[in-house]
């Protein structure tokens, strides 16, 4: 029988578990996988890759996950890698989804061909009363044609000067919170994380471009590269969202010319030799002389997990991280 996993932010995963065995009755082979907001990536992963041992066929294992660019659908993608031929991933996890997969399995022993068979059901299950609310189809044909291939070198689109809608920190690149809260709030139409270390990672490279949001495009280049963009009038309709996985290779772009105001702080992972300054900033001492080197530069700092949160004082983070340095 087809394994499956229902992964969520918080208990949501819990919750539609007990409601769909409510309806089609209790289930062998589904786990619910959830993540604290105490948890990270590494916790989500080992949790399903505990849920998929206990599964009797781990050979077919379907994945109904939340949100489509989040931490769950992340993790779900990284291990889904090794296993494209059979298994499969549906974001918008719903409750007529879930028990369209209960039912699909009973007759279905392929991951993929329940996939497909319960996305109908899982879409039809988001109706509106009165029917009026709902959006009226539009015919694929009216649908405005792209341009297809790369522009010239030298053609000036726009006013030729690429928009930085939000320049942000965060060691986790792309996930729920960049792929949707803040990307909408930016206006962004492009997410482009920079970094010459993920930019050679093939596998960490193509997970960040199936993360992205439903009409935005996502790239990982190197550091060069986007000086280069920079400079490039071809860019000059893009409104794009920079993602730096360290503040070190912040302060490497703006030294190659790029013009960047504010950063937006969202979180930066513990490791060896640094020190916890706030539930998700922990710095070291070249993180503390890289902030100060783009503090020197008139860089403003915006210290912020997600757009709903008071901004906190980067000099107060600071102090205590080279006091807490200081001690160890």
């Amino acid at each position: 029988m087809v394994g499956i996993i229902l992964a969520s932010h918080g208990n949501f995963a819990e919750g539609i578990l007990q409601s769909a065995s409510m309806i089609f009755g209790e289930q062998e082979n589904v786990k619910a996988v959830t993540l604290a907001p105490s948890e990270g990536p590494d916790d989500v992963k080992a949790k399903m890759q505990e849920a998929i041992s206990s599964f009797d066929n781990q050979d077919e294992v379907l994945f109904l996950v939340d949100l489509w660019g989040g931490t769950p659908f992340n993790q779900a993608n990284s291990l889904f890698e090794a296993h494209k031929d059979t298994w499969a991933i549906i974001a918008g996890m719903n409750l007529p989804m879930v028990i369209e997969a209960y039912a699909a399995r009973l007759s279905m022993d392929s991951a993929q061909k329940i996939a497909a068979q319960i996305l109908p059901a899982a879409k039809d299950g988001v109706r509106a009363k009165p029917e009026s609310l709902e959006p009226k189809k539009v015919e694929a044909a009216s649908a405005v044609q792209q341009p297809k291939g790369n522009l010239p070198v030298g053609t000036v689109v726009g006013d030729g000067k690429i928009k930085l809608a939000l320049v942000r920190l965060d060691s986790r690149l792309l996930h729920g919170q960049v792929a949707t809260t803040w990307a909408k709030s930016a206006g962004t139409n492009r997410i482009i994380v920079v970094s010459d270390d993920v930019s050679r990672d093939e596998l960490r490279k193509n997970l960040i471009v199936q993360a992205a949001p439903p009409g935005v495009k996502a790239n990982v280049i190197p550091i060069k590269k986007m000086i280069e963009i920079a400079k490039d009038p071809r860019f000059g309709n893009t409104h794009a969202l920079l993602l730096f996985e360290n503040v070190q290779d912040v302060v490497r772009v703006i030294e190659g010319g790029v013009k960047i105001e504010e950063l937006n702080v969202g979180s930066m992972a513990h490791s060896v030799g640094k020190v916890v300054v706030n539930k998700v900033l922990s710095m070291g001492p070249e993180d503390v002389k890289a902030f100060e080197a783009l503090k020197a530069k008139g860089v403003k700092f915006d210290v912020r997990k997600v757009p709903n949160d008071s901004s906190e004082k980067m000099d107060a983070l600071l102090k205590k991280a080279k006091e807490e340095l200081a001690k160890a």
